[in-house]
């Protein structure tokens, strides 16, 4: 669990958290190369989110190099390029 989890799991019940890890595990952050990881696995959160489209710089877990990663849900599917 990252620093913000943390955070937010001292605040809040046990069952608000649950909502907030599940909701954060639909996200998913796309590298130009194929890789993918959820937001939840990178340590964030993303809860009650609706922007489709955000990008983050980050370094990819799976080709190593820090690229511009396409926000999406995995319950709407692959973003379209």
């Amino acid at each position: 669990m990252g620093f913000i989890q943390k955070v937010f799991a001292a605040l809040l019940s046990e069952k608000q958290m649950e909502a907030m890890r599940t909701d954060s595990e639909d996200w998913m952050v796309q590298c130009p190369c194929g890789g993918e990881i959820s937001i939840w696995e990178l340590g964030g959160i993303r809860y009650k989110a609706k922007s489709i489209g955000k990008r983050s710089l980050i370094r990819c877990q799976k080709c190593g190099k820090r690229t511009w990663h396409r926000y999406y849900r995995k319950s709407e599917g692959q973003p379209s390029t």
